[in-house]
């Protein structure tokens, strides 16, 4: 078939008479399907430019949005997340100590946190005033024993304490400034004494003795509480409210408050009672204590007495919630107890407050960080997830904070009303016992998530050889020690019953079970009082004391250590054959060493360049490409090809030549990178080899950049 040429690309017939178009340009021919068209090569590469940005477009987008996912999901990066990280030594090991970076943050800021809302300051509040109620005046609150010694202690110790309202030279105190105790801590409301007590019927005569004995107080319990009017509640509660009225009972309800558990004889007393409260001077308050003395408000059904007051010293700008505790047990006289609550309950008063609460959102932020990360983990690693200890010691922190958080919430909210209540009735007991309690409750709760911090540091370093044996001991002996720990509870238990048998009724260390606990591990420890067990019975007492030291100090312990010692053994024998998995102080201790190799090699490198000896020697050389990861066999043999003299330096003349050969080669790969390109610009780019494009690159910048330094 006969084609025919025209230069503007005319029409022509075909042998058969058929038309045939053809397009000419650029001497360039398509011919599709027996069908021949004319197309122009220039478009074909714009379109294929354009489709080649579209992609490139495309990608850079995606991997925009995949670093922007990947970051996300990085933040919550840890050894449990990541899936890739057992054939990664480094990225186990960056993943390790980033997840130790973030935690010493998190652990310094509680820190912060928990110390900034405690000082040495609560313990001097505390302690001055525990002096004044508890060991001062006539008549010592440690010291009654009686019952009527008490309204001698309310008359005189107590009243002196709680209204100072003379200066020491005798002149009286102006009206507004009264109402301080020691002139700097303010009385908030007006305190409050309440008693609680038992029916006479509560307890049941003997039948040898009914007829002699007809009154019987059991000690205190729910079901023997007194709830009746008695004493002089005829006579003075008559058209008054109840609540002024200290002869009549009034509910938990009414009084609100919380309960007390009794350390010493170990009731639990409820908030209810008959209440009085007290006045706002010195004058009232003595004219109500004589009134309830002479009516005899204390009688034998009395189990226990509370004095509730709480002061406020604006200049350390915390409350001291005090509590004065008598208990009239039914075996006769009284047992004295107290506790003095100092809490910081009006924050954000200084700066430095703010800056508490800058570490109080931070933690908060931590604890949400963590929450996230704990669920990830669970979610990836499902029921595998609780078989770790740490894994159980990070939900105890977190379910810990969460719950300081809601005590945290409470208190501050609470604390606005008590205030608001107080100065609405200036006059009338201001109840903080409950504000106190969670304050308290809070620091616990703190003080626990502060532990647990400081020992899951035990999660990072025992990555270090010495850490892993301290942690690969104490596991692998637990079932020796467990087995231990039965035999010894057997002995530690028999002797905790013979000793609360033999002695106590006599010693008081030994009056109650629990007590006898704690006495015989004072006495391991060698804290000991030998002379009341036998001054209790001078032959028991001594073969106890000989027989439970010679058994538990020098049998039992001694076993316990050489368990541990063997089992130590071991350990470090079977760590010293096997291979470490990874061992964090070493990889820190690698990096840190060539980070100051380098830093030592750049030093020299650029000492050498500045010295002006116009030489380059072996060791500049082999210090530079090493740095560059060139194989020692490669320095070698280029040294070698250049060092005509053999003397292992390279002088100016030798230096010149290298330098020349390394700008033939990169004029080389230039004009090869240039004939790429015009190719790429032409449309014959299909015929490069784009690997070899990349590699030839990569020499030019390789051969450029030690042109440079050349």
């Amino acid at each position: 078939m006969s084609r025919a040429l025209s230069a503007g690309g005319s029409s022509q017939a075909t042998d058969d008479g058929e038309p045939s178009h053809i397009g000419v340009k650029n001497g360039a021919y398509d011919d599709f399907d027996g069908v021949k068209r004319e197309d122009s090569t220039d478009t074909i590469i714009k379109e294929k430019q354009k489709d080649a940005q579209r992609i490139e477009k495309f990608e850079k987008d995606r991997s925009f949005l995949g670093k922007i996912g990947s970051g996300f999901r990085g933040l919550w990066a840890t050894r449990l997340t990541e899936k890739d990280l057992s054939g990664n030594p480094d990225k186990y090991a960056k993943t390790t100590i980033r997840e130790l970076i973030l935690y010493v943050i998190f652990l310094v800021n509680i820190i912060i946190m928990t110390l900034g809302n405690t000082s040495t300051t609560h313990f001097f509040f505390t302690n001055v005033l525990q002096k004044l109620f508890v060991s001062s005046g006539p008549q010592t609150w440690e010291d009654l024993n009686q019952m009527d010694k008490f309204w001698d202690y309310a008359e005189k110790s107590l009243v002196d304490g709680l209204y100072w309202e003379h200066w020491y030279n005798g002149e009286p105190i102006p009206e507004e400034d009264t109402g301080y105790i020691f002139f700097e801590n303010k009385l908030l409301g007006a305190p409050r004494i309440r008693q609680i007590k038992v029916r006479n019927d509560s307890c049941t005569v003997h039948n040898d003795f009914k007829d002699d004995i007809l009154a019987c107080h059991s000690n205190y319990g729910k079901n023997a509480e007194d709830k009746a009017p008695f004493g002089a509640f005829d006579q003075d509660c008559q058209g008054k409210y109840k609540s002024d009225c200290p002869w009549a009972w009034r509910s938990e309800d009414e009084l609100g408050g919380r309960s007390y558990k009794s350390d010493k004889l170990g009731f639990t007393y409820p908030s209810s009672g008959y209440t009085k409260e007290l006045g706002r001077n010195k004058t009232k308050t003595t004219e109500i204590l004589h009134d309830l003395k002479k009516d005899l408000w204390i009688d034998r059904g009395t189990r226990a007495l509370f004095v509730d007051f709480t002061v406020y010293n604006p200049n350390i700008n915390l409350f001291c919630v005090v509590k004065l505790v008598a208990e009239f047990p039914a075996t006769g006289g009284v047992i004295t107890s107290q506790k003095f609550s100092t809490v910081k309950l009006l924050k954000l008063k200084e700066g430095y407050d703010y800056f508490i609460l800058a570490t109080e959102i931070i933690y908060i932020a931590f604890i949400i960080y963590y929450c996230v990360e704990e669920f990830l983990e669970i979610k990836l690693h499902k029921g595998a997830y609780f078989k770790g200890f740490w894994n159980i010691v990070d939900l105890i922190v977190i379910f810990l904070s969460l719950c300081a958080f809601s005590f945290y919430l409470y208190r501050n909210s609470e604390i606005d009303n008590k205030l608001d209540a107080l100065m609405e009735k200036e006059d009338s007991y201001a109840d903080f016992q409950s504000l106190a309690y969670w304050e308290g409750v809070y620091m616990y709760v703190m003080a626990i998530v502060v532990f647990l911090a400081w020992i899951k540091l035990f999660k990072y370093i025992s990555f270090n050889t010495t850490m892993n044996q301290l942690s690969e001991t104490l596991s692998r002996s637990a079932k020796d020690v467990g087995g231990f720990m039965i035999m010894f509870l057997i002995v530690f238990l028999a002797y905790t019953q013979l000793g609360f048998l033999i002695f106590g009724s006599q010693v008081e260390d030994f009056s109650k079970f629990d007590k006898c606990v704690y006495t015989l591990f004072r006495i391991i420890l060698g804290d000991f009082n030998f002379h009341q067990l036998e001054n209790a019975h001078n032959i028991l007492g001594p073969i106890f004391f000989i027989t439970y030291v010679f058994f538990v100090f020098f049998v039992l312990l001694n076993m316990f250590l050489a368990i541990i010692n063997d089992t130590y053994s071991e350990v470090k024998e079977d760590l010293a054959t096997r291979k470490s998995e990874f061992d964090l102080g070493a990889f820190l201790k690698k990096g840190y060493n060539g980070m100051l190799t380098k830093l030592k090699l750049r030093k020299d490198r650029l000492k050498a360049y500045t010295n002006n000896d116009d030489v380059v020697d072996w060791d500049e050389w082999r210090s530079d490409l090493k740095l560059r990861g060139v194989p020692d066999a490669e320095i070698e043999a280029v040294f070698a090809k250049y060092d005509k003299d053999g003397d292992m330096v390279l002088n100016k003349e030798e230096r010149n030549k290298l330098r020349a050969d390394l700008l033939k080669q990169t004029a080389e790969i230039t004009d090869e990178i240039d004939d790429v390109k015009d190719r790429e610009n032409h449309g014959f780019a299909s015929d490069s080899n784009p690997l070899a494009n990349e590699l030839m690159l990569e020499k030019l910048n390789k051969v450029i950049f030690s042109n440079n330094n050349f």
